[in-house]
Formats: structure tokens, sequence, C-alpha cells
């Protein structure tokens, strides 16, 4: 083959090279869509006075509504947290003055919690993607103190036996002793930052143990998740994994995997342990070799329904966001590998298919939250436009050579 014929293999092949690697997302165009969508929930908030009552919390909303079905913020009501994060993610994009304002107002009814016992584990949702974003834009100190305080209420419910944090105090008794469920793994990004920010270094040691103890006993041998571990509230000893939202309890319920993906990816961020890049490479490896063509997972990978069983777009948004996180720490061919990845998943979010577009205000359609319960299925889910957005703002942050977390 003489010179001329070498450049244009070369050149063709490094054709097909950038169009295979080419981004099929706009990060900006979806941006522009979600702040769309967020001024249209605002809108959809207000009163026929204008006014909009910050206690009221959108939290889901059914396949055939158009708008959000709302809560009253309360000590049980977990996902009250997402809808301030994801106001502020919006802030931070468009710099928009009453964006900010609107945060501040949703987020501030959340700082009873830092003065209350802790009702269970979901303070990390609550007040970390509400305060915890709020102080990284803001730094207003005010918000540091709650989620300091909210840090220490949340470590009460360390059992030093068991070695994890307990996540449902009420269901003690019907799980059998003191339970650890796979979602707890995202709380101790608060307990990190804490320990960091004039908190005591006990909160790092909680969520070191709880890490190590859930890398123990939630994972079965293939590295797939147990939702749940049950421990002796006593002696610590572990009885047994169970599921409570997933098809059974030796199957891969979708979210499951996505916090344990999710939660390892920031604990080795944290820590810089290669113990936890290693183990969820792993996990992250057994969870994308098992999903179907368009990367969003059936609600639960052992669905005895499947191809007919409901997806659930709220782990392939958690999933998209931890994989572009995890794709700047490992080496070169897993790393192209997970931002292939996390690219392919947003896509299919950003489709028409997936999307909540003119029809409703809310992000994303097609998520599953409490299958077994009957609830929310082929839903929007709060949880589902917050990390949905989160992701696009890291794709956007790594489009630009920016870290991904700030």
């Amino acid at each position: 083959m003489n010179t001329q014929n070498l450049i244009i293999g070369f050149s063709m092949c490094a054709l097909v090279s950038c169009s295979q690697d080419k981004v099929m997302i706009n990060t900006a165009q979806e941006l522009d869509y979600c702040h769309s969508q967020i001024e249209r929930t605002l809108n959809d908030l207000r009163d026929s006075s204008g006014e909009i009552n910050y206690q009221m919390t959108p939290f889901a909303s059914a396949d055939s509504a158009t708008v959000w079905s709302l809560n009253k913020v309360c000590k049980d009501e977990w996902r009250a947290g997402f809808w301030p994060g994801i106001l502020w993610y919006d802030y931070e994009y468009t710099g928009n003055p009453e964006i900010e304002q609107e945060a501040e107002n949703f987020t501030e009814q959340l700082e009873f919690l830092s003065k209350t016992p802790a009702f269970d584990h979901d303070l990390g949702f609550l007040v970390f993607c509400s305060y915890g974003n709020g102080y990284r834009l803001t730094k207003n100190p005010a918000y540091k103190q709650v989620i300091l305080d909210t840090a220490d209420t949340l470590a009460t419910l360390f059992n030093p036996q068991a070695g994890t944090i307990l996540s449902w105090p009420r269901q003690v008794e019907s799980l059998g002793g003191h339970n650890t469920i796979m979602d707890n793994l995202m709380n101790l990004e608060m307990l990190f930052w804490a320990a960091k920010n004039g908190g005591s270094q006990k909160l790092a040691d909680i969520a070191i143990s709880h890490a190590d103890q859930t890398m123990k006993y939630n994972f079965r041998p293939d590295y797939t998740s147990y939702h749940v571990a049950v421990y002796d509230m006593t002696t610590g000893k572990f009885i047994r994994g169970c599921t409570h939202q997933g098809y059974a309890d030796n199957s891969m319920w979708a979210r499951g995997q996505a916090w344990a993906i999710y939660g390892y990816t920031m604990i080795y961020r944290e820590t810089g342990d290669t113990k936890y890049l290693d183990f969820v490479q792993k996990a992250t490896d057994t969870y994308l070799k098992r999903l179907p063509d368009d990367y969003i997972p059936y609600w639960d990978f052992d669905a005895p329904d499947i191809p007919n069983a409901p997806r659930d777009a709220s782990a392939a948004a958690i999933v998209a966001s931890s994989l572009l996180e995890l794709s700047t720490y490992a080496d070169s061919e897993k790393s192209e590998k997970y931002k292939k990845a996390a690219i392919k998943m947003l896509t299919s979010l950003s489709s028409d298919k997936y999307k909540g577009g003119t029809q409703k205000s809310a992000f994303l359609r097609h998520a599953t939250g409490h299958y077994p319960a009957g609830s929310d299925i082929n839903a929007s889910l709060i949880y589902a436009d917050y990390y949905y957005i989160e992701a696009l703002l890291r794709l956007q942050r790594l489009e630009k050579g920016e870290p991904i977390v700030h």
C-alpha cells in the first residue's frame, strides 16, 4: 500500500472512530428543556393569587397526568429534598436569580430535620440534595450548619455492633432486626462532607464502616445486590439478605443496583481507597451486561414478565450520573466504556419515548417506584428528574474539561 493509500486509510479509520465516539446528546439543549419544565412546574404550583405553598413538594406523576402530585413536607416524606435540589441545579446552569429564590424557599422548609430526632436514614437525600447543593453554590453559613447538625442526627442511627446505620427503625420488628438497605449508601456523602467541614471525624468512620459492611453483606458472589441486609439488633450478627422493593430476595432490583453503583463511586471519591474502585467496577459491569438494547433497565432484571415488564428510568438516570464520574477514575479502557454507556443512557432518556415533553411538566416518564406495593408504576418520579439533570450537568462539565464533581 502506498503512502497516499495509508493516509486515506488512516483518515477513514479516524472518521469511523469519531463517528462511533460522537456524543449523541446536546447537553445545552436538554438542560434548556429541563429549565422549561421547571418553569412549567413552578407555574402549576401557583394558586389563583400567584402564591406557592412551599410546604407542598412534587414527588410523582402518573403517566396519564399532566402535573405533579404533591405531598406535604414532613419527616417521612423522603423525596422532599429532590425538588429543591433540582432548582439548585437549574440555578447552577442558568444563573437565574428567580430560580435561586425558589430554591431557597423550598430548601428552607427542610431546616426542621436538623433539629429533630431521626425518623429514618433518608436524611442525606432530604438535606444534602437541598442544603448541600445550596451551600455548594451560595456558601450560606446557615446552610452549612444545617448540614452539620443533620449529619450528627443521622449518626444516631449507627449500630456499632452491626457496623451500619439503621435504615428503618419502624421496621425492625417486621424485618426481624437491624436493617440496612442499599439506598442508605447515598446518605454517606453527607457524613463524609461533614467530617471534612467542621464535623467530627467519627462521622467519616461511621460512613466507612457502613460502606464496608454493606459491601460484605448486601452483595452476592456475582456482585448483584440484596435490597436489605438484616442483622441481630444486639450482637450485630448478619441474619439474612432479602428484598423489599425488588421481585425476589435473590433478584437484581434495578434501582438497588443503581444506588450501589452511585454509592461506591462516591465512596471511592471520598476515601481514595482502591478497594471501592475495584468493587464498584465489578458491580457496574454486572449491571451493564444485562441491560436491554436502549440501556434503560426493567424495574427488576429478573422480573418474570420481561420484555413486558415496566422500565425504570430512575435507575437509568442514577447510573448515568454515576458512570460519568466513574469514567474519570477508571483506567482508559474502562473509562471509555463507562462514558459511552452513560451517554447511551442519557440519549435514550432524552428521546421522545422517555421525556415528559409537552404532555407533562416532569422531565422523564416510565420510572417505577415500589412495584410490589403497586406504587408509582410507569410514572414520573422526582428523583429520576434529579439524577437526570445532575447527569446532564456532569456531562457538560466533562465536555468542558472541568472537574465532574464540584
